[in-house]
């Protein structure tokens, strides 16, 4: 019953919540727990035990936590974290409600005085240590108010003789209550925490990735500028030489003259694709083209530097115009690399979008369509190699997490993971059933897409 309150009243999920969202749907849940209990309570004690309750001021209680906890729901639908004076407002309002409950019920004398100490607990466990101590210090007071001031019971003969045998029962009855919910909300509770600190470790491990490319960034720029100069040079003094007679006149060194050149200009494209490997994406010369085009060019390219085949399996339903970076396709050369490096038989490259359509302008009131909103290019590198190691899909992704037993191995997919997800995408790394691996790029159209562009015609 409680679970499904919960589920009614707050999301209900945990996915995604901020350790204070969590703590504020739990305080929720334990909020409806009081309600049902309360409202239990009061038919049990005046139905069977047949006490005199005075039910107006004891009824008002749970009918305003339901509402606080109606009005709750709202702000956990709206906000995804909340403060400590909120969290320590929240945890008031159950125990200033308790303790009129209890004024109204005999004060001290009610063994339900006991579930103060359920609240100190969870204060204890959700909020710093100076709003713990003011939890604690609110509940004391109402302890000592309610042993002083309260409104007593009237008993009906059978317990007015032995009122403490009617205590002894209710501090029983109290006591499993409470461990119940110690055991079911401080657990969870602790759940979340654990969750919480291994989101932080997470972040840490990014921070420290980051900051892994920044330092191999001002290595590559380093090593790029330095290379440029003598590279320049060399290109010129070629340029001279394959104007002199003697070595133009003669076919074997003009020809060895070409290939040194070409093997040059390779260099070149390698100094220019270090600053990428770095982690900038955007390059130079990123030209305008469509998905299609874009996902040819890069097959036609690696057709020609690999002796087997490799096949495309094109699903993409419409050709969005993007802009095609020479970076991004430099990442993508990383994945295929790897895939032909074990498998260089076949290698397979599926594509296609997925997620929201755009939206249709043709619509009375909508707004213009925004090429790629919402939606992604999925790239699967399939290969048909012997797969990954079972201890490394856990670190795929991680510096220097390789089986190929060379050194600086594991930095192609290192680097691809991070630069992908600066782009707001994802990597997705499985064996296949069959044999082989596959890896999963997925880019959102919004960081590739032309700013005014329309889908190109196929």
């Amino acid at each position: 019953m409680i679970d499904r309150l919960a589920a009614l009243f707050a999301p209900p999920g945990m996915a995604g919540s901020t350790p204070s969202r969590s703590s504020v749907i739990l305080l929720t849940q334990l909020r409806w727990t009081a309600v049902i209990g309360q409202l239990a309570t009061i038919v049990i004690v005046s139905s069977v035990l047949k006490i005199r309750l005075p039910l107006a001021p004891l009824l008002l209680a749970p009918l305003l936590l339901m509402l606080i906890n109606l009005s709750v729901a709202g702000l956990i639908q709206r906000r995804r974290a909340f403060s400590q004076r909120e969290l320590f407002s929240a945890l008031m309002i159950d125990v200033v409600a308790l303790c009129w409950q209890l004024y109204h019920s005999g004060g001290a004398t009610n063994p339900f005085t006991f579930l103060f100490l359920l609240q100190i607990v969870i204060g204890a466990i959700i909020l710093e240590a100076r709003w713990s101590w003011l939890v604690a210090l609110n509940a004391s007071l109402c302890m000592v108010l309610l042993t002083f001031h309260y409104e007593p019971l009237e008993l009906p003969a059978p317990y007015a003789a032995n009122p403490f045998r009617l205590y002894i029962l209710g501090s029983l009855f109290c006591f499993v209550l409470a461990a119940v919910l110690l055991i079911v909300f401080v657990v969870r509770l602790d759940r979340n925490r654990r969750e919480s600190d291994g989101q932080l470790a997470a972040l840490r491990q990014q921070a420290a990735e980051e900051d892994h490319i920044i330092r191999m960034g001002l290595l590559a720029s380093g090593a790029a500028h330095e290379l440029g100069t003598p590279l320049s040079s060399i290109s010129v003094i070629l340029n001279d030489w394959s104007r002199e007679p003697a070595i133009a006149g003669d076919p074997d060194m003009a020809a060895d003259l070409a290939d040194v050149r070409r093997e040059l200009a390779r260099c070149k494209t390698i100094v220019s694709g270090i600053l990428m490997s770095a982690g900038e994406v955007r390059g130079v010369d990123p030209a305008a083209t469509g998905v299609r085009a874009f996902i040819e060019d890069i097959a036609t390219e690696w057709r020609l530097r690999m002796a087997g085949e490799l096949r495309i399996l094109d699903r993409v339903d419409d050709d969005v115009a993007i802009i095609a970076d020479p970076g991004l396709r430099q990442i993508i050369g990383n994945v295929i690399d790897n895939a032909v490096e074990v498998s260089p038989d076949l290698v397979v490259i599926e594509a296609w979008l997925e997620g929201e359509r755009e939206r249709n302008a043709s619509q009375k009131g909508a707004k213009r369509p925004v090429p790629g909103e919402g939606r992604q290019l999925v790239l699967t590198v399939s290969d048909r190699g012997p797969g990954f190691a079972p201890e490394m899909l856990g670190r795929v992704g991680q510096p220097y997490a390789s089986t190929k037993g060379r050194d600086g191995g594991g930095l192609g997919l290192f680097l691809v993971v991070n630069v992908i997800r600066k782009l707001g995408g994802a990597v997705t790394v499985e064996n296949r059933q069959g044999g082989g691996a596959s890896v999963q790029l997925s880019i959102p159209l919004a960081t590739l897409a032309l700013d005014n562009g329309e889908p190109s015609e196929a």
